[in-house]
């Protein structure tokens, strides 16, 4: 590919409700195709609040089916503006059966793909496995219209295997919608380290693999619905960069649009340079398939 590529991100604060959540989606993706991007990243489970932070049983009422109304809704605006939709649902696959699920809604509609989030957390405030099955997709680039999507979803975003998986597969872009913040229990210095490594390691996935990264996070506050933390202050702070890391465009921690234009023949300039896939010892790392040396 030798053209530069219009990427959006859209990062919303969440309302109460789906209906509300997704209307909103719908109207900054239609500013975002306005203003010219082709491929538009929405961030992680953005129907909703991030509802992980307690664990309740009624909570899976929020999930709904691939295809489903969510992604019939976007796949048909994606066809209407001609975009590639990247969208971010809580997927019921079967009673009992629920995945965190990206979807990839092509420039005609159709249902590119889908990506089952395979790393899942269970920490304070982000209870995960109570909610999502690991994922059984594996990490499999999307083909679409606008190139081979490389699509990961948030606790994926730590882990160096995904990312360099995905662009062996031959992923031309690495997209992760995301949802994190800050804990206000911690102090202000902790806070910023978290927020560091968040942005470093991301950026780090990048050069190491000489592939530009879009990583779409939400803003503003959510509330703990059971009282027993004081909720979530998501930090935003989406950001676009380039196969070497640099940054392309970021957010700060209000809601905004963030657009970038990627240039899809940098990926082979940086990749002569620095042959990290030609110089990779495939014959010493067996060990990477065990959980620990010990």
């Amino acid at each position: 590919m030798n053209h530069a590529l219009a990427v959006a991100l859209i990062q919303t604060a969440s309302e109460q409700t789906p209906a509300d959540n997704l209307a909103r989606q719908i109207a900054r993706v239609r500013e975002a195709a306005a203003d010219g991007a082709r491929l538009i990243l929405l961030q992680e489970l953005h129907n909703s609040r991030y509802f992980c932070q307690v664990e309740d049983p009624a909570l899976f009422d929020l999930a709904e089916p691939v295809p489903g109304p969510s992604s019939e809704t976007l796949g048909a605006l994606a066809a209407e503006l001609g975009v590639v939709i990247v969208a971010s649902l809580f997927e019921r696959r079967a009673a009992g059966l629920y995945h965190n699920t990206a979807v990839v809604l092509d420039s005609d509609g159709r249902l590119a793909g889908r990506y089952r989030k395979m790393h899942i957390p269970d920490d304070p405030g982000y209870y995960e496995k109570f909610y999502f099955t690991p994922g059984d997709t594996g990490f499999e680039p999307i083909d679409t219209s606008v190139g081979r999507l490389g699509v990961l979803v948030c606790w994926d975003q730590w882990y160096p295997e995904a990312a360099r998986l995905m662009s062996l597969a031959g992923a031309e872009l690495l997209l992760y919608p995301t949802a994190i913040g800050h804990d206000a229990r911690d102090n202000a210095a902790e806070q910023q380290r978290q927020f560091d490594a968040w942005r470093t390691t991301q950026r780090a996935h990048a050069i190491a693999n000489g592939l530009p990264v879009l990583s779409c996070n939400r803003v503003g506050h959510e509330p703990d619905a059971s009282g027993q933390s004081p909720g979530i202050h998501f930090w935003g702070a989406s950001f676009v960069c380039g196969p070497q890391g640099e940054m392309l465009a970021e957010a700060g921690g209000d809601e905004a649009i963030v657009h970038a234009r990627i240039d899809m023949a940098r990926t082979e300039t940086v990749r002569r340079m620095w042959p990290f896939l030609r110089d990779r010892r495939i014959d010493a790392y067996a060990d990477l398939s065990r959980r620990y040396r010990d």
